[in-house]
C-alpha cells in the first residue's frame, strides 16, 4: 500500500500493548463513578481504534468477550454490549482501509456515525428487553467519543512513532 505524502512510517504494534490498552479501557468502564452522564465508552473508542489500525489482531471474538464482561459488570441484558461491540468491529472492518488515509481529526466526524449507530443498537436492545430510556447520555456519548478520537489516536500511536534505533545520520 502506498502511504500518503508526509505520513510517518510506523513500527508494528506490540500485541502486549494492545492487550494492556484494552484491559485498561475495560477497567475504566467498570469504575463505579456514579451517575455521571458525560462519560464516553472508553472501551468502545479503544476497540474502534484497534479495529481500524490492527484489524488482524482485534476481531469480533475479542469484542464479543469484552462486551460480555461489560454486560456482567453492569448487570444489563447478557449480550447487549457484546452485540454492540461486535457490530462496531464489523463497521470498522468495512472502512478501515479508507479511514487510514485521513488524519485523526478528519476520521472523527466519519466515526461519529459509527459511534451513534452502536449506541442506537444498544438502545434498541434495551427497549426490546423492556428497559427504559437511559437519558441524555445516549446523544452525548457518541459526540464525546468522536471528540476524544484524535487524542486517543495520538496517544495510542505514540509507541509506534519512535525510531527502532536512534541514529543521527538516518532521516527516519
Amino acid at each position: 500500500m502506498i502511504m500518503p505524502r508526509g505520513q510517518q512510517l510506523l513500527l508494528p504494534a506490540n500485541p502486549v500493548f494492545i492487550a494492556i490498552t484494552l484491559l485498561v479501557g475495560l477497567v475504566l468502564n467498570m469504575l463505579p463513578l456514579g451517575q455521571l452522564l458525560w462519560l464516553p465508552d472508553v472501551l468502545l473508542i479503544l476497540l474502534a481504534f484497534w479495529g481500524i489500525h490492527q484489524p488482524d489482531r482485534i476481531g469480533m471474538g475479542v469484542a464479543f468477550v469484552l462486551g460480555l464482561c461489560m454486560d456482567v459488570q453492569q448487570s444489563s441484558l447478557l449480550g447487549q454490549h457484546a452485540l454492540a461491540y461486535a457490530a462496531l468491529i464489523f463497521g470498522t472492518s468495512l472502512g478501515h482501509r479508507r479511514l487510514l488515509w485521513f488524519k485523526p481529526w478528519v476520521q472523527a466526524p466519519q466515526l461519529l456515525g459509527l459511534f451513534a449507530a452502536v449506541h442506537a443498537l444498544q438502545l434498541l436492545v434495551r427497549f426490546v428487553s423492556g428497559g427504559g430510556f437511559p437519558g441524555l447520555e445516549v446523544a452525548v456519548a457518541p459526540l464525546l467519543e468522536a471528540v476524544l478520537w484524535p487524542v486517543a489516536s495520538w496517544v495510542l500511536l505514540a509507541p509506534q512513532r519512535r525510531p527502532p534505533d536512534r541514529d543521527a545520520n538516518r532521516p527516519l
